[in-house]
């Protein structure tokens, strides 16, 4: 196919019916981003899939990720595979794509099955987030090497197995990925069902700070004790004082205490921040550091800071709003009307943008309720996505447009 052919023609080319039988068969399989079995199922199906373009597929090893259990202690999380496919390694512009294949629904959940909700909507869990997101890529890619000029350029293709949990165990493996790219697509659904983008984006961190306090009776001495439950609703306040218009902070769980006559000795507290910009976040990083001394020195205490910000803000540059605007230009030519706006969520896309590589982050399905029983997937975005996603490619394998 001529890189120049008109627009609609790449949507003749690519296979709906297949497309939507794969999303189905993807989307039985359980793939909670804590199901090890289910996500290494997955990860053999889409290495399969996959290995039918002109690259190298290979399964990665998650990194190591720790967390804080009830008990204070540090743990190991266990991680699935993550899938890379390395297309023309050589080629001197490259993209890379990516997207997760993990879900929120458990093993155990009862949200298991694909239904059809109307003779265009099918309801599933991952369906929209993100199976039907990694099935664009498969075919948006087939397509794209279908046209003159695609063998020009190289591209990574990148599906970890822990988005849905903030992308620990492959955020390195993402930012090698990214750098040096000259633009990046990733596969979250529309941030609304008719096709709307994300644009800029906050960032997010989470936070389980470890109190470590001493045991007394609470009636014969407690004045021996240091309360840690104390410590810890002190520390609440002062790091709920250090929200503002730019940052949100939202203190979720305080773990540990005994019986009612003993002095606590363990504290757990978690929370979550929202920071707006780079700004925000690296000021709250100093705060909370005050914070913890205070408590530390005012409690007596022992304290122990596990956690941070994982993924930062993702403002929209102007080499970025240039690529939104290709694929708002794209989207004209294949008859889709392509708009954007900011949200609150977060995605992988943060962390390509903080690598300097512009990225538009929702290229995937149209659909919406995602991480409920409700979610759903709009099954003609599928094969509309897909040319879109090609027809982006093909731009931006030929000229300078960024």
């Amino acid at each position: 196919m001529k890189p120049d052919s008109a627009p609609q023609a790449l949507l003749d080319v690519i296979d709906a019916d297949a497309m939507l039988r794969e999303v189905q068969e993807w989307a039985a399989i359980n793939t909670g981003t804590a199901n090890i079995a289910g996500l290494d199922t997955m990860a053999g199906i889409l290495a399969d899939a996959f290995s039918a373009l002109p690259g190298e597929v290979e399964l990665v090893e998650p990194a190591t990720v720790t967390a804080i259990s009830g008990e204070g202690r540090e743990f190991e999380k266990p991680h699935g595979r993550h899938m890379v496919l390395r297309v023309r390694p050589e080629a001197e512009r490259r993209f890379v794509l990516t997207g997760h294949m993990d879900t929120v629904f458990p093993g155990d959940h009862p949200f298991q099955e694909v239904s059809w909700l109307d003779d265009e909507t099918i309801n599933g869990p991952g369906t929209a987030d993100m199976k039907g997101g990694l099935n664009v890529i498969l075919h948006a890619l087939k397509t794209f090497e279908t046209i003159e000029g695609a063998q020009r350029v190289g591209y990574d293709v990148m599906i970890n197995s822990d988005e849905e949990t903030g992308s620990l165990a492959s955020r390195g493996l993402i930012e090698e990925l990214a750098r040096g790219k000259y633009a990046a697509l990733t596969y979250e659904p529309s941030a609304l069902p008719d096709g709307t983008l994300a644009h800029a984006r906050g960032g997010t961190g989470n936070y389980s700070i470890t109190i470590h306090g001493r045991s007394a009776h609470a009636g014969r001495n407690p004045q021996d004790g240091r309360n840690a439950i104390v410590a810890a609703s002190d520390l609440v306040l002062r790091i709920a004082a250090l929200a503002g218009d730019d940052i949100t902070v939202n203190p979720a769980k305080i773990e540990g205490g005994s019986a009612n006559n003993v002095v606590p000795d363990l504290a757990v507290l978690r929370f979550n921040i929202r920071p707006k910009s780079t700004e925000a976040m690296n000021r709250f990083d100093g705060e909370l550091d005050r914070a913890l001394a205070a408590i530390k020195a005012e409690h007596e205490v022992g304290i122990h800071r596990h956690g941070g910000v994982t993924r930062p803000p993702k403002p929209v540059d102007a080499k970025a709003q240039r690529l939104f605007d290709l694929v708002k230009s794209c989207g004209a030519e294949l008859g889709q009307k392509i708009g954007w706006q900011p949200t609150g969520g977060v995605c992988d896309g943060n962390n390509i943008a903080a690598t300097g590589v512009p990225v538009v982050d929702t290229m995937g399905v149209r659909g919406g309720a995602i991480h409920s029983p409700d979610e759903f997937m709009i099954v003609p975005s599928l094969r509309e996505r897909a040319a879109l996603s090609a027809r982006v490619l093909a731009r931006l394998s030929t000229g300078d447009h960024l």
